[in-house]
């Protein structure tokens, strides 16, 4: 059964519509990933695009025993990434920002699973997409917005350490 081992809340000011959670112990610098995900990762990093349209951006994270179960909330989106943690020694990190000390708790360094999960506030809408393409408006499901306390976006980040088999 899993279990919730840790949470930590905090605001972020998304630059260059990006923000990322980054293992301080890594070398961090900008992915070259797959643009047309929302999610781009590399070892000890994964950040996340977002609309031009977010200046602040509500960050909730969570470190799990194992998998947690899936919310049956809708979302405006979701994705899972698996990441190596060499350090465990996490912060949010802006490009004019630099890094922000994130004090969640995980269990051991290794490798994880991350499920990224986000709402835009209705109000401050229309939202665009980030991604490379058509910059259509984005769907924005009703609910949640207790969540955005005034916020652009709210996002919440599930991080559970994962097995690789040798």
């Amino acid at each position: 059964m899993s279990r919730l081992l840790d949470v930590f809340e905090t605001v972020v000011s998304p630059s260059y519509r990006i923000f990322g959670l980054v293992d301080t112990s890594v070398d961090t610098y900008a992915p070259h990933a797959d643009r047309t995900n929302w999610l781009l990762s590399a070892p000890g990093m994964v950040y996340l695009q977002v609309p031009p349209q977010v200046i602040r951006a509500s960050v909730r994270l969570e470190s799990w025993s194992t998998a947690p179960p899936v919310s049956d909330a809708q979302w405006s989106g979701a994705e899972d990434v698996e990441v190596e943690l060499p350090g465990c020694d996490l912060a949010l990190e802006t490009i004019d920002g630099g890094q922000k000390e994130v004090p969640l708790i995980l269990p051991s360094s290794g490798f994880y699973r991350m499920r990224w999960q986000w709402i835009f506030n209705r109000a401050g809408g229309p939202f665009t997409s980030p991604l490379e393409g058509p910059r259509d408006p984005l769907h924005i499901p009703l609910g949640r917005e207790e969540k955005l306390n005034g916020a652009d976006q709210y996002c919440l980040v599930q991080i559970w350490r994962t097995v690789v088999s040798e």
